[in-house]
């Protein structure tokens, strides 16, 4: 037996699985969208494509520009809080410390998701854990909870881990040779951390940038739970068509464009995610 054919009955069950948990979904999603809502909320098969002219008026054009602007925000903060934690953990930290901060950091998935934002909720509310001290300092209590604030706030700590751990791996692996070759010939700390740091670890910027903006842009828990469902985001516009107004041809046809806007991000960033592949 040749190399490829081991190698193609090595891939044989991720592609079994990618075609059933992926593909067959997409087919049926698609044959979903070109009908149209029954009387009884099921769906008569007309094979039209008048959801997705629907799914262009401007009204959820603007819920799908305030999808983006929130993954864009979440990605941007998460970019932000995550790389001081990650060059301390590549370049700063213990190496007999290292692998208990990195598993520290993923510690919050030993939790659901749900679990976390509900404990959001306890901190956050009126008689949560932030105002009842504002108010011990004599301060006024702040309106935290459900609103945008609440909903970043969400975001930006569940995606979090997603942006340290390839950030971590790119300055791990970092040369040090060539942070000290820059110092040697002169350069300042932060002349060498924008023209040789961030320039290496450019890779898995991107690939961290990608595994948060992704699942920030179809977020469902964090705008429902903590935003208390006053802002739709594309998210909650998919669910509330399947579980609410009961017009499945339309959640389809949005829940299909969703995943061709994921699919089109995917390849735009092929280049350098396929640089972050090989770090």
């Amino acid at each position: 037996m040749n190399r490829r054919r081991q190698a193609f009955l090595l891939l044989m069950p991720c592609l079994l699985v990618l075609v059933a948990l992926f593909v067959l979904p997409q087919i049926l999603m698609f044959g979903a969208s070109l009908g149209r809502r029954s009387a009884y909320g099921g769906v008569v098969r007309d094979w039209n494509v008048d959801n997705y002219l629907r799914a262009l008026e401007p009204i959820y054009l603007d819920i799908l520009a305030r999808s983006f602007l929130l993954a864009g925000l979440t990605t941007a903060l998460c970019l932000l809080a995550a790389y001081p934690v990650a060059l301390w953990l590549g370049l700063r930290a213990p190496k007999a410390w290292r692998n208990a901060l990195v598993v520290l950091v993923i510690l919050p998935f030993w939790t659901s998701m749900l679990v976390r934002m509900y404990a959001w909720i306890f901190i956050l509310r009126d008689e949560g854990l932030v105002n009842l001290t504002l108010q011990r300092l004599g301060l006024p209590r702040l309106p935290l909870l459900y609103n945008d604030f609440a909903v970043l706030l969400g975001q930006v700590y569940g995606e979090l881990p997603f942006m340290i751990l390839p950030l971590y791996v790119a300055i791990d692996r970092l040369d040090r040779s060539v942070l000290e070759a820059a110092a040697d010939l002169g350069a300042t700390p932060t002349r060498t951390f924008w023209k040789v740091t961030v320039p290496l670890t450019a890779p898995g910027i991107a690939a961290g940038s990608v595994l948060v903006f992704i699942p920030s842009l179809g977020a469902f828990l964090a705008p429902d739970l903590l935003g208390g469902g006053r802002t739709m985001y594309v998210g909650n516009l998919i669910q509330s068509q399947f579980a609410v107004a009961r017009d499945v041809p339309f959640g389809a046809a949005l829940s299909f464009l969703l995943s061709l806007t994921v699919i089109a991000l995917l390849f735009v960033f092929r280049k350098p995610l396929r640089a972050a592949e090989e770090l």
